[in-house]
């Protein structure tokens, strides 16, 4: 019988995946840390921690003090940023999404199923299986044998832009913003100011993500976007990349459980 299914974060590209298993009616938990570091927030499950409730594309995401509080229909969120919770739960699946590109302790024994994504873990190892999360002729795959391309710590290209669509806070401080996700920028507008220090767009486009003000930034962090594609909708729904993610997920879960492991 299927339990409840944990994963580890709520920013976008975890979202996908949390999107894809709660419309195949899966019972959904997700742990997040006090203050996310969610830049896409319309698209994340995660920024139900600032509001208490969000909603992804018709996905409601609630903030819950414990794991058995969630509504009917709903994901559940929680702020455990160090899984205590996964042995009372005892989770079904557990993906960890924390995109930390490193690995972060998330190991086998934690449920009969635990996925990663991104670099960072070894399978089968450390994991059952590992998603490839860079772009590329390999998004979405299911690794079961390996770890995923290592970290470049350069974004993938959109229109000829890589680095030059990211917005990184130039000092250590909280965020002033004076624009929105969803406003069009143009090269060199002011997007936000940190500890009064203006951050400018490098270039023109549509204003995609933008670091919560409530969040403490550290110079260099990363705290905004700029999609070049200048596609408004965008910045409200889940991304190609993101689903192709969720794929190599439930490409897991059917695979282990047709082979009764799960």
């Amino acid at each position: 019988m299927r339990g409840t299914v944990i994963v580890r974060g709520g920013g976008d590209l975890a979202t996908g995946v949390i999107y894809r298993l709660w419309r195949a009616g899966f019972n959904i938990l997700c742990l997040e840390i006090e203050h996310p570091l969610v830049v896409r927030g319309p698209v994340s499950a995660g920024y139900a921690v600032f509001n208490g409730t969000h909603e992804v594309e018709g996905m409601p995401c609630v903030l819950v003090g414990s794991p058995g509080k969630t509504p009917d229909g709903t994901v559940g969120v929680m702020i455990d940023p160090n899984g205590d919770c996964i042995p009372d739960v005892s989770p079904w699946i557990l993906v960890d999404a924390i995109m930390a590109k490193r690995y972060t302790g998330t190991h086998r024994e934690m449920a009969p199923l635990v996925l990663a994504l991104g670099p960072g873990f070894q399978t089968p190892s450390q994991v059952h299986g590992v998603i490839e999360t860079k772009r590329g002729h390999y998004l979405g795959r299911l690794i079961t044998k390996g770890s995923a391309i290592p970290n470049t710590g350069i974004p993938g290209e959109e229109m000829g832009y890589t680095v030059e669509r990211l917005l990184r806070a130039p000092v250590n401080g909280y965020a002033e913003h004076a624009l929105s996700i969803g406003d069009h920028v143009e090269a060199g507008d002011i997007v936000t100011r940190v500890d009064g220090v203006e951050v400018r767009s490098k270039i023109r486009g549509v204003l995609r993500g933008l670091i919560h003000p409530s969040v403490l930034l550290s110079r260099g962090m990363k705290i905004g976007d700029v999609d070049p594609r200048d596609e408004q909708e965008h910045c409200f729904t889940i991304t190609d990349k993101s689903f192709a993610i969720a794929g190599g997920v439930l490409e897991a879960v059917m695979r282990f459980e047709s082979a009764g492991s799960l």
